[in-house]
């Protein structure tokens, strides 16, 4: 599913265009699969009048979508979660595991890794075994473990390099010499599924964990004398904090606390989304559990809890402008600067700027999908003027 770059020239007109210094009106210049700037007096080739370009989305938290999963250790199903998301505009993702026994989740990285090796995905993203069994959420809990440190390289190792994130509870035995490990080898260390104090939480960011994994959701709430890890993940600015913005997972007025209490350059959208990504309701598996969707939200078969989301990155941006009234320049931000920079691709995609990828994706006015391109080709073929 690697594209390739196309040679072609295309000049894009007409269109509100979201830069890291803001929003202006000017073409936009695609040359060799790379953003280029436009000579003056060029002619247009696309005229996008009443559109917005913004840069493709990425998502550093992603499980599955279209009825297939990454759990399955299958490239077949992989490519087909990423077809998904790249018709809703993320161009760039990191693949996230649930939890299984380390052997299964060996397989799944080896096959996975291939896919980043062939530049399909950003890294990968083991979320589980090493979690809380009191916030295990939609994971097997008779399969999580605590970190043993020698478990957690076993993983790395079966990465091949590619990994890029790891979700942990480091309140549990081996949790801080794990994250010690994970940033010794230039792995983000994230705190989630945790039942953890606050304390234990500010120990953990002490040694190096940098992302809160899908905030709020999976981990003790805000008490006034029990502040829990919330407010240490919110308060640290060393923190960026992952944000599922479905309506569901988190009030509307929950994710202006988090967006004020962090700013703009701490917060990453995710999507967390399983295989109902862009189906119909119904039912799917999530790892080895069996997951019914109704109404587009996911729960466990077996005990009703919230089992990721159905959630693309298109509706989470889509919310956060007309719903959430943020400034796009923000969201911009959020959905694909910051977690381009968490991921370390931050070179090549997550911005608008001359010599990156061509990744981008086109909006109307009402800020629904109407184009997309990778790489300087069109996956979504906007209507061009």
């Amino acid at each position: 599913m690697a594209a390739h770059s196309s040679t072609r020239r295309e000049v894009l007109g007409g269109a509100r265009v979201v830069s890291p210094s803001g929003i202006f009106d000017a073409a936009l210049a695609v040359d060799g699969g790379r953003i280029a700037a436009a000579r003056d007096g060029e002619a247009v080739t696309a005229d996008l009048s009443g559109h917005w370009i913004v840069p493709g989305f990425v998502d550093m938290h992603v499980h599955g979508g279209g009825g297939a999963s990454f759990s399955a250790g299958s490239a077949e199903e992989a490519l087909t979660v990423i077809g998904t998301h790249r018709a809703h505009g993320t161009t760039t993702m990191a693949a996230s595991t649930v939890t299984g026994d380390l052997e299964d989740l060996a397989r799944q990285a080896a096959v996975l890794s291939e896919l980043v090796e062939q530049g399909d995905l950003a890294g990968l993203h083991f979320e589980g075994p090493f979690i809380s069994p009191h916030r295990c959420g939609a994971h097997q809990p008779s399969l999580l473990r605590d970190p043993d440190p020698s478990d957690v390289r076993k993983l790395l190792e079966a990465a091949r390099g590619s990994a890029r994130m790891m979700t942990l509870a480091p309140e549990l035995p081996g949790g801080l010499d794990s994250v010690r490990l994970l940033v010794e080898c230039g792995v983000l260390a994230a705190v989630g599924h945790t039942d953890g104090d606050y304390r234990a939480t500010r120990e953990a960011l002490d040694a190096g964990a940098t992302v809160a994994t899908h905030l709020f959701n999976a981990m003790p709430a805000i008490g006034h004398r029990a502040p829990g890890p919330v407010v240490a993940l919110l308060e640290d600015e060393r923190v960026t904090v992952e944000l599922i913005n479905d309506g569901t997972h988190l009030d509307p007025s929950v994710l202006q606390l988090a967006y004020r209490s962090a700013g703009a350059g701490r917060v990453a959208f995710i999507t967390d989304a399983m295989g109902a990504a862009g189906m119909s309701d119904g039912r799917y598996p999530l790892g080895p559990m069996e997951v019914d969707v109704l109404d587009g939200v996911a729960r466990l078969v077996e005990g009703g809890s919230i089992a990721g989301s159905t959630l693309t990155l298109d509706v989470a941006f889509r919310r956060a402008v007309t719903v959430d009234r943020l400034p796009v320049t923000d969201v911009v931000r959020a959905i694909s600067a910051n977690p381009a920079r968490l991921l370390g691709v931050d070179d090549r995609v997550g911005s608008l700027e001359p010599g990156k990828d061509a990744d981008l994706v086109v909006l109307d006015e009402a800020f629904t999908v109407t184009g997309v391109m990778r790489k300087g080709e069109w996956i979504v073929r906007p209507p061009l003027g």
